[in-house]
Parts: C-alpha cells; structure tokens; sequence
C-alpha cells in the first residue's frame, strides 16, 4: 500500500508538471473576480449566474469566479452578496479564448460602504453567503476585513454557532460537540490538513490551543460528500488561516489587550499582530503571531465512593475533597502563508502554523477518606465519628506543568486547463503533549481513630455547594504538625506525539450541458498516522527522615470553605529539590504507573473515490461513493501485580511482584461510504437541501490499544482496566434534510431535521468477575461496542441586520439557534442510555448593535446536561448539569484605524456541576465555580 502511494504521489507531480509546462488556449471560458466596494476585500460565497445558460457559481476566497465551455454570443452575467446591490454585466463570448469581468459590489440600503467587510454586520453577511453557496449543510464563522473575530480562541467562537455546544476545562471552552454529539465524533482540519489530538488518550482535538486571531474562518460541515473524509459522524470542523489573496490591499493589524479574572484577582496580557502583503499582483504573503497569559482560579468540591444508606438510610459518601486550583496558562503561536500565481490556470500555496499551550496547575486539596458508615444523616447531610472507625485526613498540592503543541504545514495547489481541474495536496501535522517534573501529589495525612479524635459534619442541605464542620478534636484536625508524608508521585516524564503525513489528489472534468453543467470528480487520498504514549513516574510511599506539613505550611485561597493548613507552593518546591535523595522510591508502583499506559500505535488510511456534480439555476445533485481502507498495527503492554500470597502459574508468590507482557495487535477494515445530497433553489429567496451518506468514527487509540492492568491482592481479588483490540469503529447512516428561507437581503431563517443510525458506538462498561482476552478479573473497566444508536434531532436558526429600522435602531442585529437532539443507544445487556457527551436542548443567543463607531454584543449560551460516564449500574452513571453562560462584548471605532474593546465573559459565574441519579437523591460528583473575566484593549490597524 505504501508503494502505491508513492506512486500516485509521483503521478500527482507529473501531472502538475505537464500542466504548469503546457499552457493550453482556454476556449469559451469567462473568469473574473468580484470584491467589495471599496476594494479592501474580495467577497468569498458571491454567487454569479448566467440565466440564460443555466450556470451558477461562486466566489472562492480570492474572489475569482470561472466558466468554461460557453456557447458563442452575448450573455448577462449577473452577481449577488448577501447585503449588497445586485450587479449584471453584458459579457460577449467568443467561439475560443478567454474573456475576464470583474464586479465591485456595494451595500443595498446604506451609505456606510464599510459595512460589507467591517463588523458584526460583516461576519453575519458573509456567514449568510457562504453558507448559501454550500453544497451540503454548513455553519460559518468568518473574521472581518481588519481581523476581527467573534471570540478569544477557536472553541469559544464555535459556541455561538447553530448545533454547537462546547465542553469547557476550568470555565474556558475546549472541546466542541457538533448536534450534541461526543466530541470524540468530529474531524478537525487545518487548511486541510487533518489535526492530530495533543492528548495521549484521545483523536478529540482541543481547539483551545489555537489562538482565534490565527483564524480567518471556521466551517462546520454536517454532511459529507464523497470528496471529503468518512470518518465524521457529528461534523467536519474546517479551520482556515489567511491568505494573501484574501485581501486586496496590504494589510497589518496589531491588538493589545488586558484582561483581569475575579476569582484570582489576577491580571492576564495579550498581544497579537497580523499582516498580509502582496508583494507582486501574483505573489504574496500573510501571517500573524499570537501570545497570552492567562490567570485564573477555581475553587472545586469533588465526592465519590457513594453508597447506598442501610436499612433506608440516606445515600453517603466515602470521599469528599474541597479542592483548590490556581492555573496559569500561556498560549502562543504562529502562522505564516506563501500564495502564488504562477499562470492564469495555476495558483499555489504554503501554509503553515504553529501553536504552544503552556498550562501550569497548582492545585491544593483537603480530603476526608472515613472507613466506616457515618454515625447519623439524612437528606441533608451526614456526620462521621472517629469513635466508629478510622477517619484519614489528606491535605496535599500538586504543581503541574504541561504543555501542548500543534503544527501543521500543508503545500498544494489548483490547475485549471479547459474543463479540466487538478487539486492536489501535501501535509505534515504534528501534535504533542509534554510533561516533565510534576509532583502530582506530594501528601501528608493524619488518621483520627477512637473515641473524642475527630468528629466531622457534612452539610448537604445544598446539594451541589456541601459544607463541613468539625464537632470533635479541631485541634489537631487544623495543626500541620500533626501530618506526616506519605507519598509523592514524580512525574519524570509524559511524552505523547501524534503525526500524520497526507497526501491528496483530485481530479475534475466539467461538462456543460444545455442547461446547467455536470461535473465528474476522481481522487484518492493517503493519511499515515503515527501515535505513542509513553510514560516515567516516580512513585515515593516513605521519607528517610522527618517530613510533616508543618515543614511546608502556607495559605489557602480557597473561597467556599476553610481548607488551611495546606502545602505551600514554593514550600514544597524547595524541599523536594533540597531532599530529593531522602525520598524512598516504590519500586513496583514505580513501574506499575510508567507501564501501565504506554503505547505505540500505527494507523494507515488509504481512500479513493467517483464523485458526480449536477448544477444549474435551479438544482444541484452531488453523489457519489467513497471507499477507505484502514490498517492499524498497534503495541502496548499486559500489566499482571499479584500481591503476595497470589498465585502466578501455579505458584504462590512470597513478596508482591509485578509481570509486564508486551502485546501486539494488527487489524484492517475497509469501508464503502456512499453519499447524495441536493439543494434546490425552490425560488429566489428559499433553498431547499437534502442529504444522505455513510460514515463511520474509529475508536481512541487509547481504548483499543492493547492496554491490559490488572492488580490482585492476597485475597485472589483482581482490579483492573483493559483495552479492547477487538473495538470496532462506529458505523453510522445519516440523514439530513434543510430548508433556508432569505427573507431579506440581511437575513435568513432557516429550520431542518437530522437523523442518525449508528452502530457499534463506544462506551466505557464497569463489569465484575469474569475474564478478558483470558485474564481473570474480579472488577475490570473495559471500553465495549454498544449494540445500536438512534439519533433524530431538528435545528432552527434566525439571522437578520435590522437595517431597515429607523436611526439608531437600524444598527441592530439578532442571531438565534436552538438544536434538540434525542440520542439513544442500546446496550448488549439490554440496558438503555442516552449517548455520552450528547445534549438533548442546545441554544444560542446573541443581540448586537453595530452602526457607525459602536459595536455592542450581548450572548447567552446553553447546553443541556448530558450523560458523562457509564457507571455499573444507572444509578452511578455520571451526568453534567446544564450549563448557560453569558458574555458581553462592546467596540468603540474611534478613527479608521484605531477600536477600543471591552468583554465580560461569563458574566452570570456558570457553574460545572457533575452527579449520579442515585436510587433515592442526587450524589454530587463535582462542583466547580469560575467568576467572571473583564478583557480591554486596543486593536490597530494600518
């Protein structure tokens, strides 16, 4: 398989070759480009037609417009943008050669001539058009002419898009689910170059590491077609970063900013510049650069271990943790792009783009670990006393340092001879995940057992926000003399890479018919991945010496409750670098942590596919079939601890002894993904669209990768937590039908229903004495397939500039979506379960007022809860709480060149808040609490 990509790699170049070498004579074409007013922009989505003929096309993101094979003679070509004037030129085509027009289209209904490529009204307008032109179901997001975007990074400006709802990591937007589907079923691009997942365990890619000022729009496919990549059941999340001939004008943009976070009182700085230059009318260059620091706090209450009362009595947990975070995180990065115009038929780029998140956590931690069942409760709460069983108190830090990088660098180009074209594509992705001298944790603990020790209240009458209160020995509850060391955890070092080299070629040859035209597309495509995980952890159970809190004591931060004492942290960082020597390393738990999640994993992806494009006036029919073999070689390791007194082959081990196997696992599939999708222009003002195809999403490295753990105590009891080599990937048929109403030239409403089938989908099952790939257990986590999934949901969404409203209220805009998703799955038990990660109510909201100087927004968000884990049973499956936020935004235009900003994000203090149903109440999980951020600054440009 690798030679026959070489190969085709090889013809690709040969092709490219001939065709740059050989400039043929284009006969009866009419090319041309179409750009703004004022000239600063070309309008990418700007639809052109030729009534008479039937032909249609549209703008790319250069603004350039082609039609080949056209009939002799005199014909009106008319082109349309949402906002503006229509403009119809008279074109005279003669029987060979090439004839070129250009259009300047202007604002309908305003003298602000601006308003096309500059503001909220700019990125609505252009969102409209895009969205338009499409061939299948897509969102827009798009920047504006001097470089704004919606929002602070790629996650967060998703958020307000229609079927988007994003999962946040400590209050900040990170992962985005598509129709309130799992994050784990999207694709995510590059300037189409796929983006590798900088997390060890996972193919979700965490769109909070690119900057948004990077960003020059945002496409969220929700059909395929044939050409674009299987492997997406929920979106395709297209990201493109500028270009060159994305402008028309030279450009440079700078923006400073400050933002200041409640909950940590800390201030946060950031700066970014971005450019674009033509240096010759063919040959240019763009790029920009991007660095933040950000501070913030968050204060967290963790509970688990929860059991069911005796007798009737109430629910009560057996670990309850009052966690303190305070995070810094710095992101920087990069990007950089080469556009050429060798020919009239042939443009070339090279695009490339870095990205660096720097996240360092310190988290301090007081934790309560009772043995025996509380002395009372009820609803409300219950009380543990000493006197009844052991009660362990931890007070612990951990100072973690990781940080993620993305690359991507992708080549290619378009040649366009006759009716033929040639697209054609190299890529080199790169993501990582680094970790190296982290202490997660170093603690201390005191044990309070018999009568008098210790006495602890828990306050439950709030639910999500408990409370404690000390009744018995205070005294040495809060004395850090008291704690003494009883483990480290070094992390020496965490290494997770994922690449992926791509290669593409698509081959098109157009027809043009008596009224319309039909094109027929070929191409194939090599992804050749490679991911590893490896790990070294130093685990430290013993202290040569005396070692207690009260050596490192220091000061909480913490707002929901009196933690104090805890580990301080420069305390701590001092001692262990004075005393590392006197740690006593665990040699075996040393070894069972930096083995346990180890693996190396290669996955080629070869596709092919026939494609086939009717379009005229009226109707457009894209169909086709696509084909993608897969082949996975993987590593990993079977882990077995026996403890002493086990049984190892037959014989009874004398000391507790770890066994490492390494495993291999290799496996292939092929899949035939078939796909239609229609639009029918039904009149002028409504699109009608239509859409079906098979798709899979193939499952985590990290839950197939052969991964087996397994630790037994000298009671013959086996925990562990396994891969599954025999994963297979999901399988879906979906369905999608639209229809988009542009009752105004600044407007659009548009509702649809969307419908899915999916087979084998993934989920992590608890399961008790049995065995896996012929090892024994007696509890064991182990990712299965599910039986089947239905997904069936409706999207709605409204978009109007009120520009037809008297002054001041013409400046308004109103942007409203809402997406219901019903998405149940069947276990092989039987047992029934909404899919994880999916949201069943999903709305957005967002009022602006842009005219003139001032620019204001106002936007609320909600995602209903969804279900997070599979527990063993229904009452300990893990679910999120809804969540809805608020951000307000405001700009003020002081000259042409120079906008002051301010932003409140997350003006309401939205909560994250995880639970279990429970057989009687609800058992908080998780609760955790963020404040607001203000942002100001000042954004130049020139």
């Amino acid at each position: 398989m690798r030679r026959f990509h070489a190969s085709a790699a090889r013809t690709a170049v040969l092709l490219l070759a001939t065709t740059a070498l050989g400039q043929a004579a284009l006969a009866s074409t009419l090319t041309g480009t179409i750009a703004d007013s004022t000239g600063v922009r070309p309008l990418q989505g700007a639809e052109v037609r030729i009534p008479s003929l039937g032909r249609v096309t549209s703008a790319d993101a250069a603004g350039r417009f082609r039609f080949t094979d056209l009939p002799a003679g005199t014909h009106e070509v008319v082109a349309t943008f949402a906002g503006a004037g229509q403009e119809t030129q008279s074109v005279t085509i003669a029987e060979q050669g090439t004839v070129q027009i250009n259009f300047v289209l202007a604002p309908e209904g305003t003298d602000i001539e601006t308003i096309l490529v500059i503001g909220q009204q700019a990125n609505m307008l252009s969102a409209i058009s895009r969205q338009r032109a499409a061939d299948t179901v897509v969102t827009v997001l798009t920047r504006d002419a001097i470089g704004q975007f919606p929002d602070q990074n790629v996650a967060e400006s998703l958020r307000r898009a229609p079927g988007i709802n994003v999962l946040n990591d400590q209050g900040e937007g990170r992962f985005v689910a598509v129709r309130g589907l799992d994050p784990e079923l999207n694709s995510t691009s590059i300037n189409g170059a796929r983006v590798p997942a900088t997390g060890g365990d996972e193919r979700t890619v965490a769109l909070d590491v690119i900057p948004s000022e990077l960003v020059e729009s945002i496409e969220i496919k929700k059909s395929l077609t044939p050409d674009m990549d299987g492997d997406t059941i929920g979106g395709s999340i297209e990201i493109h970063t500028t270009s060159a001939f994305d402008r028309e004008k030279s450009f440079v943009g700078v923006n400073v900013e400050g933002g200041y976070n409640k909950l940590s009182e800390e201030w946060s700085p950031k700066i970014g510049v971005d450019f674009s230059t033509r240096l010759t009318e063919d040959f240019g260059v763009s790029g920009g650069f991007s660095w933040n620091r950000r501070k913030f706090s968050t204060d967290n209450v963790e509970v688990g271990d929860w059991v069911a009362g005796e007798d009737g009595g109430p629910d009560y947990a057996e670990t309850i943790e009052y966690r303190d975070y305070d995070v810094k995180r710095v992101r920087w990065g990069g990007n950089l792009s080469l556009d050429w115009r060798p020919a009239d038929s042939t443009t070339l780029y090279l695009r490339g783009l870095y990205s660096k998140f720097d996240d360092t956590e310190l988290r301090t931690r007081l934790v309560f670990k009772p043995n025996e069942p509380p002395a009372s409760g009820d609803e409300n709460g219950f009380a543990f006393d000493s006197a009844d069983g052991r009660i362990e108190v931890r007070r612990d830090l951990k100072d973690r340092r990781e940080w993620q990088t993305t690359t991507s660098i992708v080549g290619g180009g378009r040649t366009e001879v006759n009716e033929w074209t040639l697209d054609y594509m190299a890529s080199w992705s790169r993501a990582e995940q680094k970790e190296d001298g982290s202490i997660d944790p170093v603690r201390f603990r005191q044990r309070f057992q018999g009568d008098g020790k210790l006495g602890v209240d828990f306050d439950f009458s709030d639910w999500q926000r408990p409370g404690f209160s000390i009744t018995q020995g205070g005294a040495d509850f809060v004395d850090p003399s008291k704690y003494e060391f009883s483990l480290m955890e070094y992390t020496t070092k965490e290494d997770a890479v994922d690449k992926e080299w791509a290669f593409k070629t698509d081959i098109a040859r157009n027809f043009a018919l008596a009224n319309g035209d039909f094109e027929v597309k070929w191409g194939g495509k090599a992804r050749l991945r490679h991911k590893r995980q490896s790990f070294q952890y130093d685990v430290y159970d013993g202290f040569d010496g005396d070692f207690y809190l009260s050596d490192v004591a220091g000061t909480p931060t913490y707002g929901l409750a009196n933690i104090a004492p805890v580990p301080d942290l420069q305390k701590v960082r001092d001692w262990v670098k004075s005393n590392r020597g006197s740690f006593e390393l665990n040699q075996l738990d040393t070894d069972l942590a930096s083995n346990a999640e180890n693996y190396d994993a290669k996955e080629d992806v070869f596709a092919t596919y026939l494609q086939g494009r009717f379009q005229n006036d009226s109707l457009r029919i894209v169909g086709g079939v696509r084909m993608e073999h897969t082949s996975v070689n993987m590593r990993g390791n079977r882990i077995d601890l026996v403890e002493e007194g086990g049984i190892w082959n037959g014989e009874e081990l004398d000391e507790d002894t770890l066994f490492i196997t390494p495993m291999q696992l290799r496996n292939s599939y092929t899949d035939w993904l078939p796909s239609l999708n229609l639009r029918a222009d039904l009149s002028s003002s409504i699109v009608a669209r239509a859409g079906f195809y098979r798709s899979l999403a193939r499952p985590k490295f990290s839950d197939m990768a052969p991964m087996f753990s397994v630790e037994e105590n000298d009671e013959g009891e086996r925990e562990g937590s396994f891969g599954n080599p025999d994963l297979k990937p999901y399988r879906a048929w979906n369905g999608d039908a639209t229809i988009e109403y542009y009752f105004a030239p600044k407007a659009v409403v548009q509702a649809g229903f969307f419908w899915k089938s999916i087979n084998d989908f993934i989920v992590d099952a608890q399961f008790e004495n049995g065995s896996f790939a012929g090892i024994p257990f007696t509890q064991a986590t182990i990712p299965i397939n599910g039986d089947s999934a239905r997904v069936l949901g409706v999207e709605a969404s409204y978009s109007q500039a009120f520009t037809m409203l008297p002054a001041p209220f013409d400046g308004l805009l109103l942007n409203l979506n809402y997406t219901y998703t019903d998405a149940k799955g069947t276990l092989d038990d039987g047992r029934k379960i909404p899919l994880p990660a999916s949201s069943k109510h999903n709305f957005n909201a967002v009022l602006g007022y842009d005219k003139g100087i001032l620019s204001f927004r106002v936007s609320g968000a909600y995602r209903d809860g969804y279900l997070d884990e599979l527990g063993a049973t229904a009452e300990e499956d893990r679910y999120v709480r809804p969540h809805f936020q608020v951000d307000l935004s405001a700009k003020l235009r002081v000259t042409d060149n120079f906008t002051i900003f301010a932003d409140m994000v997350n003006l309401n203090n939205a909560k994250y808040v995880a639970y279990q149903k429970g057989p009687s109440q609800r058992r908080l999980l998780q609760y955790e609490e963020y404040k607001w951020t203000a942002k100001f600054g000042v954004k130049a440009n020139f």
